[in-house]
């Protein structure tokens, strides 16, 4: 039960917490930190280096030589990225020799490729590629895409199939995709969405480590620094546990909710019209889902890291008890981008009723699919359930780690203290 000294403890977090220069620094560098992640990962997509790429294209064909010349020298792809290209004819038997006459060419980077395609392409598109990089994607994605159409006209043309019928043979199947439920009309979704379920999974994953880390570490310096001796004076080891449990989870919530906010701005207001593309369908009864799902989530883990706190006096030591806390938050992260494909998959749907795997993997889940209703309270109940089982281990092994200094346990011993009935 709490009671007025578990209160003076949260209150000592909160104000501890709160007011201090890394709460201020992480609640508004952290949303910065992600943005700019996703603008240096779309720079670096965009920087395929390839540019001044020097290739000789080799075919076998005289026909088809004319219609590769038209379609790269047409390519704004090509032309952006300043490709110096020479073409040749040659027969197959001839094409061996010429790679071992441009041998020490290629290896010296005077030409970046030699792209050879041979008549047989028009039938089994079949092609070569010569280089010292061969893997080199950015160039081979590029003179496949247009040596492919170059193909397709080809061989389309030879059968008289009108420039029409072949036009539409080249389009992809544009695929809408509408959302179904009970409650709601039949709606048209987006990849806003999707996006959402990147940054929910994300954030979880974050902060939780985060969180918990900080969390340890404060119990390793009350440890040394003797100040966990004065603190047990006047409170019992598990009313102190409690307290600073309690504390720091308000505090993690706190900063959730002011990173959510943007988010339920966008998607309860007009001021700000999103693309159809990118949409997002997200009411406040999900992001509040959300919050008290975190919540539970860092009563767990965070009384689990400040166990592991108690046992140890210092960062190294603590490794070998963390490492399986990290585990237990990152394959559940790592489960949620297989959602991403499909988000029934069973391992996915087993996983989102398990402890600890279904505090991040759940509130995912829902941002993508309708989850139901049964599912949402099963899930929940169990991590109030593991939260009650963590914060009785947690205690016994708190008020043995905490007043214990000197040579690092052992797990044996470790297993003694919870083990012993107090």
């Amino acid at each position: 039960m709490i009671n007025y000294r578990i209160v003076a403890v949260v209150k000592r977090e909160l104000k501890e917490k709160l007011f201090s220069k890394s709460f201020l620094l992480t609640t508004f560098l952290i949303p910065l930190f992600m943005l700019g992640i996703i603008v240096v990962q779309g720079v670096i997509m965009q920087f395929q280096g390839d540019k001044n790429t020097v290739l000789e294209i080799i075919v076998e064909s005289p026909s088809l030589l004319k219609e590769l010349q038209t379609a790269f020298s047409q390519n704004k792809s090509i032309e952006e990225a300043k490709y110096s290209l020479s073409y040749r004819h040659m027969s197959r038997a001839q094409v061996d020799g010429y790679i071992e006459e441009k041998n020490k060419s290629l290896s010296a980077g005077k030409i970046d490729g030699i792209v050879f395609i041979p008549e047989s392409a028009i039938n089994d598109k079949s092609i070569e590629y010569y280089s010292k990089t061969p893997k080199a994607f950015a160039v081979t994605s590029k003179v496949s895409g247009l040596v492919n159409a170059c193909l397709m006209d080809v061989y389309f043309r030879e059968r008289n199939i009108a420039d029409e019928d072949l036009n539409y043979a080249r389009m992809n199947v544009d695929v809408k995709t509408f959302k179904v439920t009970e409650e709601k009309a039949v709606e048209e979704t987006g990849m806003g969405n999707t996006i959402l379920a990147y940054i929910f999974a994300f954030f979880l994953y974050l902060s939780l480590i985060m969180i918990g880390t900080m969390t340890m570490q404060t119990v390793m310096d009350e440890k040394t620094g003797r100040i966990s001796e004065i603190l047990l004076s006047s409170v019992h080891s598990r009313e102190l546990l409690a307290g600073k449990i309690l504390g720091v989870s308000i505090t993690g919530v706190i900063q959730m909710a002011i990173w959510l906010s943007p988010i339920l701005m966008l998607a309860s207001t007009t001021w700000f019209a999103l693309p159809p593309q990118i949409s997002i369908d997200v009411s406040p009864g999900l992001l509040l889902y959300f919050l008290l799902n975190y919540f539970i989530g860092l009563l767990t883990f965070v009384g689990l890291y400040a166990a592991v706190g108690s046992i140890f006096d210092n960062q190294q030591d603590a490794q070998s008890g963390v490492w399986p806390l990290l585990l237990l938050i990152m394959i559940p992260f790592f489960m949620t981008f297989s959602m991403f494909n499909n988000p029934d998959n069973p391992v996915v749907n087993v996983a989102s009723l398990l402890p600890f795997a279904s505090i991040m993997i759940m509130p995912v889940k829902m941002t993508v699919a309708d989850v139901a209703v049964w599912k949402i309270i099963l899930s929940f109940c169990i991590n109030v359930a593991t939260v009650c089982i963590i914060f009785k281990l947690a205690g016994k092994i708190y008020r043995v780690g905490i007043l214990r200094t000197g040579t690092k346990p052992k797990w044996s011993q470790i297993v003694k203290w919870i083990r012993y009935n107090y």
